[in-house]
This record gives structure tokens, sequence and C-alpha cells, in this order.
């Protein structure tokens, strides 16, 4: 299998992707994949990329044993529990992965001549990442956010504005990534001329979940050439929550070619899969289109877009990165979902075991690697994605562990 080989010329990776979008929009789409194409395999721009991933960003970012969280995932087993690595997309600047697409999209903007930036954000990481080169290269700058997603992120809505962006809050619908996402499309039709979308991750039409693979991919690379220089070897598993898909598909796309690597991506289970409260897309969701993209989606009978649900804003999207969906089907990439109530007790182990913060959207892989490692032999090599850190979220993990905490009092279980 050739991974370089995707997308095809029409945009797909199979039967997904593609390119559905607006008429007004089709002339915006082709001048962006000409000049990326056109910049992509050019050596100055990739010097120019590359110094500013270092400098500014503050790549490579470090390959971490987590030592205690390996022990504790052996217990008392002498056969067994996988040796665990982190990848600290965490400590790159603006604290997640976020800012190396957006850095990469903001770059060609310039070379495209374009003056005014817009992005969409549900966590708030790429808008903070955007806002924050948008500053460095003194362009305007327009954020879109959910109402919801605004008031459980506030602390990444203060950022952005202090960065110089202008937050819109976007009060349609379920008010979350989704709606946000409707507005900065309506904003790109109208304002066309002299403005990027920077699209935040692996979906949305053709040419974007390439560009924003290829911008991602620098994760994989690194953590290859690390785990190679620690251990002499290939990994044997990596784990990677999922929403969009950009920090797994980051992580993955090196590894593609390499049969021996597993790949696991994590999705959000929410209150659980029989609930219907999740925002897990290979559970139960159905071939259609969302945001210019063919890709699994959680909708109704009717074709309705279904309300989802994750206690982290950044997994809680009704559709899935159209390549995560076609490795999927070719049964390259395993996917499974952890609940919040899991997400919420990694989060506390991680930061109890090796003094990490993670964000809740990490906290789903973190999760299910402490799930998967009791059960790998103890010379197996695990790398997990730590693709944020966890400072915005802590406001909801109060909130969340404090009605854990008297739920269980209640029904006489004592502290979690």
């Amino acid at each position: 299998m050739d991974p370089r080989q995707y997308p095809d010329q029409w945009g797909r990776f199979g039967q997904f992707g593609g390119k559905y979008a607006p008429e007004i929009l089709m002339p915006a789409l082709e001048e962006l994949e000409a000049h990326y194409l056109k910049l992509i395999d050019n050596p100055e721009f990739q010097s120019e990329l590359q110094g500013h991933l270092a400098d500014f960003v503050g790549r490579p970012s470090p390959l971490y044993f987590a030592e205690r969280m390996t022990r504790q995932c052996a217990g008392s087993s002498l056969t067994h529990g996988a040796k665990i690595y982190l990848k600290r997309e965490d400590l790159n600047h603006t604290g997640a992965h976020k800012i190396n697409n957006s850095l990469g999209q903001v770059l060609v903007a310039r070379h495209m001549g374009k003056k005014r930036i817009i992005a969409e954000t549900g966590a708030g990481q790429h808008g903070v990442a955007t806002a924050t080169v948008a500053a460095k290269f003194d362009m305007e700058c327009v954020v879109y956010m959910g109402r919801v997603d605004m008031e459980r992120q506030a602390p990444n809505v203060q950022r952005m504005e202090m960065l110089g962006a202008k937050v819109v809050p976007v009060e349609s619908g379920s008010r979350t990534l989704k709606d946000a996402i409707n507005e900065a499309i309506r904003d790109w039709v109208t304002n066309i001329e002299g403005t990027h979308y920077v699209f935040g991750s692996v979906l949305g039409p053709h040419p974007y979940p390439r560009i924003v693979r290829d911008f991602q991919k620098i994760i994989g690379i690194e953590a290859e050439a690390q785990i190679l220089a620690k251990e002499g070897r290939l990994p044997d598993v990596l784990v990677a929550c999922v929403g969009g898909g950009s920090n797994a598909m980051g992580l993955f796309w090196n590894f593609l070619a390499k049969p021996s690597v597993r790949l696991i991506g994590v999705e959000a289970g929410g209150e659980g899969i029989a609930t219907g409260r999740h925002a897990a897309r290979f559970e139960g969701g159905t071939l259609g289109v969302l945001h210019g993209a063919k890709s699994y989606i959680l909708q109704t009978a009717q074709g309705q877009i279904a309300e989802t649900h994750s206690i982290s804003a950044g997994l809680d999207y009704a559709s899935v990165g159209p390549e995560h969906a076609m490795y999927r089907d070719q049964g390259r990439i395993e996917f499974t979902h952890a609940t919040d109530a899991e997400a919420l007790r990694a989060f506390h182990d991680l930061c109890r075991l090796e003094g990490i913060i993670p964000a809740l959207e990490s906290s789903h892989a973190i999760a299910h690697a402490m799930r998967l490692a009791p059960t790998l032999p103890k010379d197996k090599l695990m790398i997990v994605n730590l693709s944020g850190r966890g400072d915005k979220d802590l406001a909801t993990v109060m909130a969340a562990s404090g009605a854990a905490t008297q739920a269980m009092e209640k029904n006489g279980k004592g502290r979690a």
C-alpha cells in the first residue's frame, strides 16, 4: 500500500472525500490547490516553514517515556504491560498540535496575497493557533465559535481576543463546531477575494484534507526517528484520539505503509453508545456529505445531522476525516471509543502519575492506552499522541469530577 497515491485527482480517498462545495467556492478551492501544489515541494517555502516550526513552534516535540504510567498498567504482572511513550504535542507553542497546520496554511495564504484569515474552532485550540500565527504576520483574523463551546472553553476565547482576533459567537443549531464551520463557510463565500479560510482538521472539501494532513504529518516523522533513536526499532502500537482526525492522521501517516505497526483511533463515546449521546461516527454513522466531503456521519434516517455529545469540545463533531474512513474500511486503522467517564479518569491518572495535565481530547487516547497496555507483552512499544494540554479544560473537569463524586457518594460507593 502506498498512501501517497491518496487523494486521487478528484480529491477522493476511495469512495470518501471529494469536493462537494457551492459553485461560488470552486474557483477559490482550485486557486488554493494550485498555489499549495506549487509551494509544498518548493525548497524556499520548506526552508521558511521549517524555520518557523523550529524557532516559533518549538519543534521537534519530545517523545517522552511515561515510566510510572507504564508501571501502573503492568501492575504485578511479570510478563505483560507494554512500554508507553507520549508524543508531546502539548509542548508546542499555544499548547497543541493545531499550530502545525495553522502556521502552514497562513504561510500559503501570504504567498497567495491574502490579507484576511478566518477560522472555525470547537475546543478553541485551532482558533488560538490561527490567531497566534495571524498576529505574528500582522493579518486580520476572525474566528467563528459556537456559543456552547465559548462557554466551556472561555480561557481560549480570552486568549484569541488578547491576540487580536475577533471571536464571533454562533447561535444557530447546536451552537458547537458543526455550526461554527457553517458560519465560516458563509463568511468565505461573502469575502472570497482577499480571505483565506484556515480549515482546522482533515475535513472539508478537497484540497483541505490533504493540506491539513501534510502539515500535521511531521508528528509521525519525528516520532519514528525518535523511537528508533531510543529503542532501535519501530513501535508496535500507535494510539491517538479522533475528532476530525488531524492529530491522529499526523501521527499515523508515516506508519501507514509499515504493516507491523498497529494504528488505533479513539472516538468520543460520550455517555455510552447505547444512550445515543456520543460522537463515535464509526459506531452507527452512515455514509453522507457534510461540509464538503463524503464520509461517515451521525445522521437521522431523514438525513439530518444528529446531535452529538462529548465531554471534550474538540471531539464533538458529527463527521470524521475521509482519509480515516477509507483506512477504517480497508482495515488498516482500527477505531474504538472511550466514554466521558473513562476519559475523565484517564485525565486524573496522567496528572497524578506523570505530572502532565492532558487535554480532554487526548485523555480519550490515554484511556484506551491504559486499557490496552496491560494486555500486551512487556516487550511491546506503544506511542500515544498527547495532542494538547488541559489548561483549557479545567473548569469542565472540575465540574464533571464534582458531579461524578456526588453521584458515587449518593450511591454509597465513596469517593471516585
